[in-house]
């Protein structure tokens, strides 16, 4: 990561389970070098009543939050007397994504509303977010500030309570298939995200219904997505790795079958626009080397390279 330039240090550390996203460094927490310093501001107690502290932290204790596998960061990192002396210019989407990309936390929650407006340039609802930061999942919280007093107490814990809640991942069993032709080419499919409209190239497939095998998932998934009624061969390869998905965050673990055809013309049987897929190509290995188009899963290249 770059260099801190902010008065009040980041708490930062890799694959943490949620980072909070404060506006910016206020007078007190300057002086302080430590975040949500101001007496009057809730935070460090909302913190402990929705039980991500097991006792009250005090400012000058943030960093005890790393091993409870929390950090605290700020959309802006200037510091000022209130947050309304703040500038467009203040706010660089581009570190938080740097921080999302290296750093990997499963979700970003924005302390106020003002934070997240300030990089994204929208006004969000409370709760989770369509969108997504280079996988990480975000929420935003409502100000802890004394200035949003006008919201009780009570009502703020809620919404972290449910934060507390809503970033334990929920388990998913997944299957997809390494669909391969004649020429060595790989069958993709083209997701988007409908809020950011980032996009990624994945292998069909979905989750394993309850009661269901992995084959006969595998099989009803392919003939739905591109038109292909194949028997799964061999797994390929295994991951788990958490999604933010319909609002939950997901604990999912896939496995991936080779799927061999001579050719095939994809062709969904249902309506794949509600499921943001967008398109569906075949991929020589060349061209996924290639690329700059993001590929899921990232080891593709060398998957499609085995078989």
């Amino acid at each position: 990561m770059a260099a801190n330039a902010s008065d009040v240090p980041d708490v930062l550390a890799p694959d943490l389970a949620c980072v909070f996203c404060g506006i910016n460094p206020g007078r007190v927490s300057a002086a302080a070098a430590a975040h949500f310093a101001n007496p009057r501001n809730d935070f460090w107690r909302l913190l402990h009543d929705a039980g991500f502290t097991p006792r009250l932290l005090a400012p000058a204790e943030q960093l005890e939050l790393l091993s409870l596998g929390y950090g605290i960061t700020n959309a802006a990192y200037r510091t000022t007397a209130g947050s309304g002396d703040l500038r467009r210019g203040d706010f660089d989407r581009g570190r938080l994504r740097a921080l999302a990309s290296e750093l990997r936390p499963r979700a970003i929650a924005f302390v106020g509303k003002e934070a997240y407006r300030g990089l994204f340039g929208e006004r969000p609802e409370l709760g989770p977010q369509l969108r997504t930061l280079e996988g990480s999942a975000l929420y935003v919280l409502p100000s802890t500030s004394p200035a949003n007093a006008a919201v009780p107490y009570g009502e703020r814990l809620r919404w972290f309570r449910a934060l507390r809640a809503w970033i334990e991942p929920v388990p998913r069993d997944a299957v997809r298939a390494l669909v391969v032709d004649g020429a060595g080419r790989v069958l993709l499919l083209r997701w988007e995200n409908p809020v950011t409209h980032e996009a990624w190239w994945i292998t069909p497939g979905g989750a394993v219904a309850d009661g269901e095998s992995a084959q006969a998932a595998l099989r009803r998934e392919l003939r739905e997505e591109v038109g292909l009624d194949a028997r799964p061969g061999r797994v390929m390869a295994e991951r788990e790795h958490v999604l933010p998905l319909a609002g939950r965050i997901v604990l999912q673990r896939e496995r991936y079958f080779l799927v061999r055809v001579a050719r095939h013309k994809p062709a969904a049987t249902v309506d794949l626009a509600a499921e943001n897929v967008t398109a569906a190509r075949w991929w020589s290995a060349g061209e996924l080397a290639a690329t700059s188009e993001r590929v899921a899963p990232p080891e593709l290249p060398q998957l499609l390279a085995s078989v």
